[in-house]
């Protein structure tokens, strides 16, 4: 019975959401239009589940670029409304359109000269009334089996807010750099606006050698600075090569004698670099394509200033 019930309810649920595509109308086209040119802030309110499908889509809102806030609907009739200005807009989500908080609002953003928008089920109520755009959000059915609890309701109503935050996205032409300001403390957030001066090794962390050091001496330089390779720089101190690790067991095998010659003999000249200036991201992508685990850092000028290496990324966390 109980997978019966789960598989109804999901049924229930999709069909309340192909049902918005035909509520989809000139109202919806003007809400848009009215939050886009808002100065101010979109004031989301409502009662109960409602009300949490309001935080919801208040919070997509200010992610995605539209300044909005979550006001209770109870507690703005008790001195909250104090946070609304005529420059903004309020949302009002309620599925009755009559709930007594709702009722008792009203008049006073009216007084305010406040634009409304109603997501209701409703058509016929106060809200739908006094409202200014008026968004459908009715179902046939909700998906409990008491009928009592908004199930199909809720979800219809969360993804009306999802299709007025994709518009509003794409009308004010919001981009991934955008959102990864808002989220800087995110995955996107990094790797969108890390950039490899900020994880990349400086001064003593990282080894420089010149080329006429023999590779036993480099290594003891890489295990001293607990880094995977060493950065060569020629008589006057400009970065010629790189000597790693991995260059160190490929060779070791077909020359015993390799400690003890020079490291200029053996190194890796001309190596990939990249710029400090350039996204983590980036270097992530040259390494991975590369298949290396290390990139020195060079400035405009193409002089050493330091070394990124894998683990760098994961401590910055890129992966």
């Amino acid at each position: 019975m109980s997978l019966k019930k789960a598989k109804e309810v999901i049924k229930i649920e999709a069909e309340a959401i192909r049902g918005l595509a035909k509520k989809i109308d000139q109202n919806f086209l003007r809400a848009v239009d009215l939050i886009g040119k808002c100065k101010g802030r979109v004031i989301v309110t409502g009662m109960g589940k409602t009300g949490i499908i309001g935080r919801k889509i208040a919070a997509t809102f200010s992610s995605t670029g539209t300044p909005s806030l979550w006001m209770h609907s109870a507690e703005a009739i008790h001195g909250d409304l104090g946070q609304v200005t005529r420059n903004d807009i309020v949302m009002i989500i309620s599925n009755s359109g009559e709930s007594e908080e709702i009722k008792r609002l009203l008049p006073s953003l009216k007084k305010i000269g406040i634009k409304i928008i109603a997501l209701t089920g409703n058509l016929k109520s106060n809200l739908a009334k006094y409202s200014d755009v008026v968004l459908d959000v009715s179902v046939k059915k909700e998906g409990c089996p008491l009928d009592l609890s908004p199930m199909a309701s809720t979800t219809a109503t969360l993804v009306m807010g999802d299709c007025l935050a994709a518009c509003l996205i794409e009308r004010k032409g919001f981009k991934k750099e955008d959102f990864a300001f808002y989220h800087p403390g995110g995955t996107l957030g990094r790797r969108l606006l890390l950039k490899v001066e900020d994880v990349m090794r400086k001064g003593y962390h990282y080894p420089r050698v010149k080329t006429e050091v023999s590779v036993k001496d480099v290594l003891l330089a890489i295990t001293h600075a607990r880094c995977g390779s060493a950065c060569i720089l020629n008589g006057r101190g400009k970065f010629v090569g790189i000597f790693t690790d991995g260059d160190l067991r490929r060779q070791l095998e077909k020359d015993p004698l390799l400690l003890y010659r020079s490291v200029k003999e053996v190194m890796t000249r001309n190596p990939i670099t990249i710029s400090q200036n350039k996204l983590a991201a980036e270097a992530l992508n040259i390494l991975e394509q590369k298949k290396v685990d290390e990139l020195p850092v060079v400035d405009k000028k193409g002089n050493l200033v330091g070394l990124l290496d894998i683990q760098d990324l994961l401590k910055g966390g890129l992966i």
